[in-house]
């Protein structure tokens, strides 16, 4: 079964990091890019940064120079290193394929104190 599961979450103080990991089925990673998104209360789910073949990347301007996707396709995982956090990173972080797929998994919660 095709699956996308995170993990990783937390509490964290503002300031801090936290790395969020996403582990893929074979089918869902083999297409060309892999994403993180969040989504806060209240709020639409938004774009946080995106990997493609090759090892480009990019960012949202509000988490980048902060926020770091990597993948190792040894483990079809990919992660999202998140330093400097900030209170308005709090949300709840989802993987997805880029494009996206027509579901999404469980997310894990990221929240930062002030």
């Amino acid at each position: 079964q095709e699956q996308l599961v995170e993990s990783g979450g937390g509490l964290v103080q503002v300031g801090g990091s936290l790395t969020l990991s996403c582990a893929a089925s074979r089918r869902i990673y083999s297409i060309n890019g892999m994403g993180w998104y969040r989504q806060a209360p209240g709020k639409q789910r938004e774009f946080v940064a995106g990997i493609y073949r090759g090892g480009v990347t990019n960012y949202a301007d509000s988490v980048k120079d902060r926020f770091t996707i990597s993948r190792d396709s040894s483990k079809r995982t990919v992660y999202l290193q998140m330093n400097s956090l900030k209170p308005e990173d709090t949300a709840v972080y989802y993987c997805n394929t880029i494009p996206l797929l027509p579901y999404w998994g469980q997310g894990t919660q990221v929240t930062v104190s002030s």
